[in-house]
């Protein structure tokens, strides 16, 4: 499975979006704000799962909201620092 796929059937279940699908999410579309209306409780829920899941840790807060524009910027991220 495709890593952007991957990411947001996690995100889906993670954050408890059951009237989404991963087709209603774009790549490219912003997860907080007008985007998909994330809050900084489904960012340490994303801290959580990148940690889980592909063993990254965010320390930096600024990082965090440059790296969870998008779907893009999270599977960006992931692809440049996973071990």
């Amino acid at each position: 499975m495709a890593l952007r796929e991957e990411l947001k059937e996690q995100l889906i279940e993670q954050l408890n979006l059951e009237d989404l699908t991963p087709k209603d999410i774009a790549d490219d579309a912003p997860l907080f704000g007008n985007g998909l209306g994330l809050d900084s409780i489904d960012a340490l829920e994303i801290i959580v799962l990148l940690d889980n899941e592909y063993g990254i840790t965010l320390a930096n807060p600024d990082e965090g909201k440059r790296v969870f524009q998008s779907i893009n910027s999270i599977a960006e991220y992931i692809e440049a620092h996973k071990s």
